[in-house]
């Protein structure tokens, strides 16, 4: 089974802040896919089933909402791992995180690498002990003048909101490429050069 773990804060009084962002891209990737989600026993909301594309295989694919706070997604995703039939998160663990750093809608996909900072994906690392495995970074820009832990907790303007839903189904295309062609195809074809890309 190929894991896709999207970050967020659990709870309606965050749902549409920007740290949240993982959980929607997530979502719609299961909305895709016809993906329904419940409570699971690991400790997040938890959705399972066969992922198409075209006339290739299937795939046997879950989707992850950790339902502990960000900075202690880790426990979660590690619990996972230990329940559900993911023998190498190197090759079949995907994780959906907002970036600051990243302009608006602009992606940064990458095989591995460290947390740049971000909490979440800090805690998944030093809960797995390793940095490979697979993440799709979703730009929220920053804001000049609003520390970064505030600025991830408030919500999208209503602009940003205007436009999230087609970048949302950009990022789950990202998805389906990562999913069925690698980590590589998806970054050839959905980082951008506005990203910042090294």
């Amino acid at each position: 089974m190929i894991l896709i773990v999207g970050l967020g804060n659990p709870g309606r009084r965050y749902a549409d802040n920007r740290h949240n962002v993982g959980f929607r891209v997530v979502a719609a990737f299961a909305q895709r896919h016809g993906i329904h989600g419940v409570q699971h026993e690991c400790g997040g909301c938890f959705g399972r089933g066969p992922v198409f594309a075209g006339s290739g295989p299937e795939l046997d694919v879950g989707v992850l909402q950790p339902q502990a706070f960000m900075n202690r997604s880790g426990e979660v995703v590690a619990e996972a791992l230990e329940i559900f039939p993911v023998d190498d998160p190197g090759a079949e663990l995907i994780v959906v995180l907002d970036d600051v750093d990243l302009p608006f809608g602009s992606m940064r996909i990458r095989p591995s690498g460290g947390s740049a900072g971000h909490r979440g994906l800090a805690n998944i690392i030093a809960c797995l002990g390793t940095q490979a495995f697979s993440r799709l970074r979703f730009g929220v820009d920053r804001s000049p003048g609003i520390g970064t832990a505030d600025y991830v907790l408030q919500d999208f303007s209503e602009s940003e909101e205007g436009e999230l839903e087609s970048l949302i189904a950009i990022a789950v295309d990202a998805l389906d490429v990562m999913l069925f062609e690698g980590a590589t195809a998806a970054m050839n074809r959905f980082n951008r050069q506005n990203a910042g890309e090294e």
